[in-house]
C-alpha cells in the first residue's frame, strides 16, 4: 500500500515544479492522509520537490506509535505545533520558495508562518493536492466501492426487517440505518443521515425529527457509509402504502432525469452539460422550478468535493473521477423525490457503485 502514497507524492512534486516552488507545506489533514496514510488529528507535511528523502512529516507525541506504522517511509519529527515546526525546518534549510495551502490557513496562522519564514519566500499555492484528488486511483475506488456496498446492504436489511413502517419516527429510522451500516463494515456515517417523511420529503436537506412515518407518504432517505476514510452517498425515496397518481408521476420523472444524468457521465463531458442532461428532463416536464439544487458533486475523502455538477460548474470529467447524480422534484407541503447514486467515470459507461434498486418501492 505504501506505493500508492509514494506515487501520489511523486505526482505532487510535478505540480510543485510547475508552480515554481521548492517545497509545499501541507497542513490540511485530509490532504496529509491522501499523501501519507496518516489518520491522526494533528500533523503537517513538508513535501520537498527533489524527493521523499528530503520530505518531512511531523505530528505530536500522542501519535508516536501510530505514525511509525502509518508513515514508516518518511522522516518523522515530533512537535505539538506541527506546522510551525516544519516552517522552522524549512527556514533552516533555506528552501527558497515554499508553497502553502492558503485555502486552509487562517489569517492568524498565515501571520505566524510569515514570521517563521523570514528567510524563505512563502508562496500561495492553493488546491494542488485537491487537483490530484479529483481523479481516484484504484485503491480509492475500491474503498468507495466498499463504502457503497455497506450502505446498500444496510438499506436492504432495513427494508427487509420492516424498518419503514407507519408509526416509526424519522429519528428511529436514521439511527437504525446508521447502526446497520456499522454492522456491514462502515466506520461511521458519511454525514448526518437524512430521513424525511411525508411533507418533509419536499425539504431537500431535512434533518430527522420525531415526525412519524404515515401511510400514503413518501420517505426520502439520503445517507452514506465510510470505509477507510472514503464516503458513499445515496438517496432513495419510498412510499408507504399505495402511491397516489401524483407520487407516481414525479417519481417517474425524477427516475428519467436521473438516468439521463448518469448516461451523461462520460470522460470529456462538461460538468454543466451533465447537469443540463438531467435538468432538461425536469424542465421539459414543466417542473424546473421544483428542482432547485445542483445535480451532483465529487465524492471521496470528503462527501462533498470537486467537481461540481451544476449549471454554474466549470471543467470537464475525466476517467477515474467519482461523482454523484441526484436530481429531485420537491412539492412544498406535499412531498418530494430524490434519487441519487455514486458513480465512477469510466471510458464507455460509468461504473455504478450504489446498487440498490431505483424502482419505486412500496412498503
Amino acid at each position: 500500500m505504501r506505493e500508492y502514497f509514494s506515487r501520489r507524492r511523486a505526482a505532487l512534486r510535478s505540480l510543485l515544479a510547475d508552480s515554481g516552488v521548492d517545497a509545499l507545506l501541507v497542513t490540511d489533514l485530509l490532504n496529509i492522509r491522501y499523501l501519507t496514510g496518516f489518520t491522526g488529528s494533528n500533523a503537517a507535511l513538508l513535501v520537498h520537490a527533489s524527493g521523499d528523502d528530503k520530505t518531512i512529516f511531523c505530528t505530536d507525541g500522542r501519535y508516536t506509535v501510530q505514525s511509525a506504522t502509518e508513515v514508516p517511509d518518511l522522516e518523522r519529527v515530533l512537535d505539538r505545533a506541527s506546522a510551525a515546526k516544519l516552517a522552522d525546518l524549512a527556514a533552516e534549510k533555506d528552501l527558497g520558495k515554499t508553497g502553502f495551502e492558503s485555502q486552509h490557513v487562517s489569517v492568524e496562522q498565515h501571520e505566524d508562518l510569515k514570521v517563521r519564514f523570514d528567510r524563505v519566500q512563502l508562496v500561495r499555492t492553493p488546491g494542488l493536492v485537491e487537483q490530484l484528488r479529483l481523479v481516484k486511483d484504484e485503491q480509492e475506488i475500491e474503498a468507495l466501492r466498499q463504502a457503497c456496498a455497506a450502505a446498500d446492504r444496510a438499506l436492504e436489511d432495513l427494508v427487509s426487517a420492516g424498518g419503514l413502517r407507519p408509526g416509526r419516527t424519522e429519528l428511529d429510522v436514521a439511527r437504525d440505518l446508521e447502526n446497520r451500516m456499522l454492522g456491514h463494515g462502515s466506520t461511521g456515517p458519511s454525514f448526518d443521515t437524512i430521513v424525511a417523511a411525508g411533507a418533509n420529503s419536499a425539504i431537500p436537506h431535512h434533518r430527522p425529527t420525531s415526525a412519524v412515518l404515515a401511510t400514503g407518504g413518501f420517505v426520502k432517505i439520503d445517507f452514506g457509509a465510510t470505509v477507510d476514510g472514503y464516503h458513499s452517498d445515496m438517496t432513495r425515496t419510498f412510499v408507504i402504502g399505495k402511491p397516489a397518481a401524483w407520487q407516481e408521476e414525479i417519481y417517474e420523472l425524477v427516475q428519467r432525469a436521473q438516468a439521463a444524468g448518469c448516461d451523461a457521465v462520460l470522460p470529456g463531458a462538461e460538468v454543466s452539460e451533465v447537469d443540463k442532461a438531467a435538468r432538461g428532463v425536469i424542465v421539459d416536464a414543466g417542473r424546473g422550478e421544483e428542482f432547485g439544487h445542483g445535480l451532483g458533486h465529487g465524492v471521496g475523502l470528503q462527501v462533498h468535493e470537486a467537481p461540481s455538477l451544476a449549471t454554474t460548474g466549470v471543467g470537464t470529467l475525466s476517467a477515474g473521477m467519482a461523482v454523484t447524480v441526484e436530481p429531485g422534484v420537491y412539492l412544498p407541503g406535499r412531498g418530494g423525490v430524490r434519487i441519487e447514486d455514486t458513480l465512477v467515470v469510466r471510458e464507455g459507461t460509468p461504473e455504478l457503485l450504489t446498487l440498490s434498486t431505483k424502482e419505486l418501492v412500496v412498503v
